[in-house]
């Protein structure tokens, strides 16, 4: 239990190199009390916050972009705790580029003001840490951490607006709902390693793969209960409750980091137990593979139905987040290393269009002081602006060409199709139709989400509403952040070689085993 001193000595030994991949986060831990001391001991109309908080982030996106890393595996870092790898590189780097893009937004619509700007950017840096150790989590133990870090400062985050009743009661049930999922978490946690005597992801593999048998009832409750707190963070059904509501009463700003930062961490963990625990070849496994598309395909299901019929714009996107988290868990239904390329490009061209969106949200809100469909009426009039970069964000979302989501959907689609014929004439034919089913799915549902997204476009373009309204006006730090997210979308939906060769890049992290796995396969043979 207790590390032993060639242990110690080994530890002390590699910190330094741990510290050196570690220097991202070490940034970024390092600004918290930073930016909380200069709100202290300065005034924050003498010191503004804003430029500070942005140039640590840049210089640790320039830190993260620098890292050096082998091109198949990675590297174990403190002990085993992490596990530094392209992919987790490829999901930090988005976080970091989605922080470099969120807080000149919450300054350009003043949520926060300068009195709350410290509280603000620490909240959502301090969140952006948990995330970043989610992507790189390889010990159970850092798994719950890491949730809990990014967990804690997001229920700050959806109550940031004092004195509104529906920010509290957001915060209030995403808090009650995000006890009870770490309560499942640890649970579950303390089953598997009390079962296994370790919480090393690779060892419990190890360990599964060696013995050749099914793993215990107590152990496989343990890893539903796990994936169930990441469920959670996911909003996949029906751990869904709380994201409709959450997002309709929080500032679009906050709802823009719930549904893209903290999904993209959430899918980037998944994506981690379901490589450890999948290629141990059990039929439990498969069972969860089954679950895992199950639900995938129930959650995109139920966001695009319910997305019908909403009058607040906020809502409605929550419950397109919902759809779309739904569909980028399909990759994962059984999981090798093809399914990196087709998850880092959604996480990305999701980050561009997704944020874009909320985006227009924020700056509609701050003129008109409402977030109902009705206020995007004749929007094409009062502000084109607004009116066109909504209509890339929504076409991009629905899945058009030329455009980021269609780039998106389509390799989601091909490595359906791909996985169905792979598995057509395998040991276990019945994930060809698990394949097929979910790609006819994810087809039917691209084509029911088209319903409200050209809702709002039509609205905007169509409808001028019962009176003539007054036009809406952009500040200047808005069209550029505008323009960098259209062009962001526009330019993944035609040029897809550069991010497709970073996923292909990523997904080598998956491709190699370790000499403990080695081990484990010939004394298997012998």
């Amino acid at each position: 239990m207790f590390p032993i001193a060639a242990t110690l000595e080994r530890l002390t030994a590699d910190l330094t190199r741990d510290l050196s991949l570690f220097i991202p986060e070490l940034i970024l831990c390092g600004t918290i009390p930073f930016l909380l001391l200069l709100r202290l001991l300065f005034s924050t109309k003498t010191i503004p916050l804003a430029p500070v908080a942005l140039a640590a982030v840049g210089t640790a996106l320039v830190f993260a972009l620098r890292t050096d890393l082998p091109t198949h595996g990675g590297t174990v870092t403190f002990g085993g705790m992490l596990l530094i790898d392209r992919f987790g590189l490829s999901v930090r780097v988005a976080l970091l580029a989605y922080l470099l893009l969120a807080i000149p937004l919450g300054v350009l619509t003043k949520i926060p003001d300068r009195e709350d700007a410290a509280d603000f950017f620490t909240l959502m840096i301090g969140a952006t840490i948990g995330l970043m150790l989610m992507t790189s989590a390889r010990h159970l133990l850092m798994v719950f951490i890491a949730v809990e870090m990014a967990s804690v400062p997001s229920y700050a985050l959806a109550g940031f607006l004092k004195g509104r009743r529906p920010s509290s009661e957001a915060a209030l049930k995403y808090v009650v709902f995000g006890a009870a999922a770490s309560g499942t978490m640890l649970y579950g946690i303390s089953l598997v390693a009390g079962t296994f005597g370790t919480g090393d992801m690779e060892e419990i593999a190890g360990q599964i793969s060696y013995s050749r048998t099914q793993i215990s009832l107590s152990a496989f409750a343990g890893v539903l209960l796990i994936f169930g707190g990441i469920l959670f963070k996911l909003s996949a059904v029906p751990f869904h409750f709380w994201c409709p509501d959450v997002f309709t009463g929080a500032a679009a700003e906050v709802g823009a980091f719930l549904s893209v930062a903290s999904k993209a961490a959430s899918l980037a963990l998944a994506a981690r137990l379901i490589y450890y625990l999948g290629g141990t070849g059990v039929s439990h496994t498969n069972a969860l593979a089954v679950l895992w598309a199950i639900i995938a395909g129930v959650t995109m299901t139920w966001g695009n139905l319910a997305a019908f019929g909403q009058t607040n714009v906020k809502r409605m996107l929550a419950y397109s987040t919902i759809a779309h988290a739904g569909l980028m868990m399909m990759t994962l239904t059984v999981f090798d290393y093809r399914a990196v390329p087709p998850l880092v490009y959604y996480i990305a061209s999701y980050l561009c269009m997704n944020l874009g969106a909320f985006a227009v949200v924020a700056f509609v809100r701050n003129q008109t002081g409402s977030e109902e469909l009705d206020t995007f009426d004749g929007l094409a009039k009062r502000s084109p602006v607004l009116a066109l970069s909504m209509t890339v964000f929504m076409l991009s979302l629905l899945g058009l060409p030329p455009l980021a989501g269609f780039a998106a959907k389509f390799q989601v689609f091909a490595h359906l199709f791909e996985n169905a014929h792979r598995y057509q004439h395998g040991e276990i034919g019945v994930f060809s139709w698990l394949y097929t089913g979910l790609l006819a799915l994810a087809a039917i549902n691209t084509a029911l989400s088209a319903g409200y997204y050209l809702g709002v476009v039509r609205r905007m373009f169509l409808d001028t509403g019962e009176e003539a309204k007054a036009p809406l006006s952009v500040p200047f730090g808005g069209r550029v952040i505008l323009s960098v997210l259209v062009g962001g979308v526009i330019a993944l939906g035609g040029w897809w070689n550069p991010l497709t060769e970073q996923g292909i890049m990523a997904a080598k992290s998956f491709q190699h085993k370790s000499a403990k796995q080695k081990r484990l396969e010939m004394s298997q043979e012998q």
